[in-house]
């Protein structure tokens, strides 16, 4: 028969057991979500970087367009800092891009349905305003959500045909 002072240690140990468990599948967890953060900021850094090599602005030129400090936007383009949402949208000014392309870039937004060529496209064009594209993706993504919705096993890509019209009589058009 075990002792109250032995029933006490058992259950201590048995708590503590639980307790390392837990603690290193939570350590585990965190050590992976500061992985997945890292990659973000590295990928948005990454990307702001080519958005400006290609847009051939130097990096004190967009810092200083984007009202941040150069060893700031010199720190996120490497990911070692995690811009705002604000910070974005006045690096996208300074680099001339959709913001909502930057806030995808850092996981902020959900990437838009549809095909990456098209929305591509509408983000690149030099005719539209920040606010055409807008509308445009919004529709182009309400477009394809519908076409996906109305064919769920359909793996078909044709567009649907519109119905012709069917001629009028002479007792409609009087």
């Amino acid at each position: 028969m075990q002792t109250p002072g032995e029933f006490v240690t058992g259950q201590v140990r048995s708590v503590r057991e639980k307790v390392d468990q837990l603690a290193g599948t939570v350590a585990e967890t965190v050590a992976a979500e500061a992985q997945q953060v890292s990659t973000v900021r590295s990928q948005v850094g990454e990307y702001i970087r080519e958005q400006r090599s290609a847009a051939r602005v130097s990096l004190r030129e967009l810092a200083r367009t984007a009202g941040v400090s150069n060893p700031y936007l010199s720190q996120v383009e490497r990911g070692l800092r995690k811009p705002s949402a604000e910070i974005l949208a006045a690096i996208a000014k300074g680099l001339e891009i959709s913001a909502e392309t930057l806030y995808e870039q850092a996981g902020i937004l959900d990437r838009r349905a549809g095909n990456p060529d098209t929305v591509a496209a509408i983000r690149s064009d030099d005719q539209l305003s920040e606010r055409h594209k807008a509308v445009l993706l919004e529709l182009y993504e309400t477009y394809v959500r519908e076409h996906l919705a109305a064919t769920p096993t359909s793996t078909s890509t044709a567009p649907a045909r519109i119905p012709a019209a069917r001629p009028q009589t002479s007792e409609e058009t009087a």
